[in-house]
Formats: structure tokens, sequence, C-alpha cells
């Protein structure tokens, strides 16, 4: 039976929970910025799928979903009608000496995952890995099940496939949610999905600052994701096609919404160069900072109270864990 549904944000889990019902259900999408939400923390992220590395900050219970997620993302992917870039080539933990000490409380913190497990490299082992990174590091970890995707491919591709589904979009519009009512108009089901959008709704969420560099480094011949250690600000080195590369940081505890910092943008660019000084003459195409919607204990959270449905809550652990938490709250219509 086709139910008429709403659903209210287009990041990350909108985007999922409206391709899981758009084939069979009258959908409506609500979201207060356009197509692209790129305030939403889906857009701003580096899309990595990491299990095992999120494993030291997360139950792994946590972690063992996101392995299965991976999976989850190919027939996710697979069915929109443009091709998304989607990797699956493990990641790659360095550190310089100076930061060994860090390498090694990051590995001792690592969670078994089924038969996946941490490689502990040496120099060489690492230049087989990545070539251009030939004796700039002399001990590292290769993280084997890791992968990554192209968020902003697939925010473009998953807009197109639903548009071509029949989904009724309406942009740039506030949401006034009363029990199953939207703006006024009934509806069978309400998914929301609005993150820190719906935090009269949630107020123990709290935000969790994300800052990240978009370039472009035709110097860069990275292969696979990674990830720096250090004491003061840990990296992330994402590579994307076209020699694009998004370069973040972790985690920075605060509510702000403000832009990137010159201190926060100086060490991320820095650190990115003592990976590759290839990234010298890159060029700076975005600057961007989200925040990431979290509660206290870091987990996501579904809920049913009557016909709405909620997701929210998936901290720093979006595309890992979003295809697995998106089809537990569907499973809540059957």
């Amino acid at each position: 039976m086709s139910l008429k549904i709403a659903i209210l944000g287009f990041g990350l889990t909108g985007r999922l929970t409206a391709l899981a019902l758009a084939k069979e259900h009258q959908l409506s999408v609500f979201e207060q910025d356009n197509e692209h939400a790129s305030n939403s923390a889906g857009s701003v992220a580096a899309a990595m799928l990491a299990p095992l590395a999120e494993s030291v900050l997360c139950e792994q219970d946590l972690a063992l979903e996101g392995l299965n997620s991976i999976t989850r993302w190919q027939q996710i992917l697979i069915e929109l009608d443009d091709a998304v870039y989607f990797q699956q080539t493990g990641s790659l933990v360095v550190a310089h000496q100076q930061d060994k000490g860090d390498l090694q409380s990051f590995v001792s913190r690592l969670k078994p995952l089924e038969s996946y497990q941490a490689q502990a490299l040496v120099g060489t082992q690492i230049a087989d890995l990545e070539p251009e990174l030939a004796g700039r590091f002399h001990q590292g970890v290769y993280l084997p099940c890791e992968g990554q995707l192209d968020n902003q491919a697939f925010y473009s591709a998953s807009f197109k496939k639903l548009t071509s589904q029949g989904v009724q979009f309406n942009f740039g519009c506030k949401v006034e949610l009363n029990a199953h009512q939207v703006n006024g108009q009934s509806y069978d089901y309400v998914f929301d999905c609005r993150g820190l959008g719906a935090k009269e709704a949630e107020p123990l969420l709290r935000g969790v600052r994300g800052e990240v560099a978009r370039l472009y480094a035709p110097e860069v011949n990275l292969t696979r994701p990674i990830r720096l250690m250090h004491p003061r600000y840990p990296i992330y080195i994402a590579p994307k096609p076209n020699h694009q590369f998004v370069i973040g940081a972790t985690e920075i505890e605060s509510q702000d919404r403000g832009k990137v910092t010159v201190r926060s943008a100086l060490e991320l660019l820095s650190a990115a160069y003592t990976v590759h000084s290839g990234f010298a003459e890159g060029r700076i195409e975005s600057l961007q900072s989200g925040l990431r919607p979290a509660f206290a204990n870091n987990r996501p959270k579904v809920t049913k109270q009557g016909r709405v449905i909620s997701i929210n809550g998936l901290y720093r652990h979006g595309y890992l864990l979003a295809p697995k938490v998106v089809d537990d709250a569907v499973s809540l219509i059957a």
C-alpha cells in the first residue's frame, strides 16, 4: 500500500530515507536550504567508511554495523542513475618519528572486527602502498577493510534520482511539525531527519564541529585515505576523483557555526604539507565547517512517537552508520 510520507531535512539521512521509500510511497521532502543542502553535516564530510579507525572512539557493535554498512553503500549507489565514486582499498595511518607514541596509542585502542585487523608497516611497506610517501614515514598501520565515497557526487546523483521518481521537493521553507502534520498538511508518516534542526524536539542534542579544506592538488597522487597521527591536530586526507582532496581534523567540541578560523586552516594545511609536499602548490577550492548532531553517548538514535519517526545523533559516524540506521527507521512502517 502506497503511503503519503513527509521527510524533514535533505541531508545524508534524509536522502537515504527518501531513496529507501521512493519506489513504493508518495514522498514530500522539506528542506530549509536548497537542493545542495550545503550546510548539512553530510555535505561537509569527507565520507570515509572507516569502521576499524572509528572503533577507537565507539563501541564494537557500532563498528561492526559500520562494517556491514559498507556493503549497503554499494547496493545503494548501484541503483542511482549517475556513477558515484566508491572505493574500498583500505586506509593508511602514519606518524612522524616524534609522534610514534600517538600511533602506538591509536593501535592499542583498535577493536577487532571479524577477520579484519590492523597491519603494522615499516617504511618500505608504506612505500609499496603509497609510492609518493616513500622515505617520508618509517612506521604506519594499514586498515584493510576501509573505504570512502564521493559525497558531493552522491548528493547530486541522489537528488537527480529522486526527482525522476516523482518526489515532491519543498526547498527554502521552514517546518512546523504538529503530530503527523507538516505545515498543516497531514501525512501517514513523518521522518524527521533534520539533525540539529530538530533540537527543539531533541533538547539533549549537541553540535560537534568539523572543519575541512577541499583542495585541487595535481602534484599529489595518493590512492587511499591517509590519517596522520599527531598529539595536537590529527588529520585525515581523503583523495577524491580528478586530484581533489578533502583534508580535515577529527572533531571539535563546539557549537560554533562560524566559518573556518585562520588557526584551524593553518594547522590543517601545514599538517597535510608534512604528509606530501605537493600540497604546497595545490589550490584551495573551499574551507568549510559544519556541526554534527550528537547525543551524550555519541550513539545514533531512532525513535517513533505516533506516526513521527526521528533519526538523529549520528555524531562523526554519519556515512559509516547511516545506511543501517535508516534501514532500522524505515522498517518501523512495515
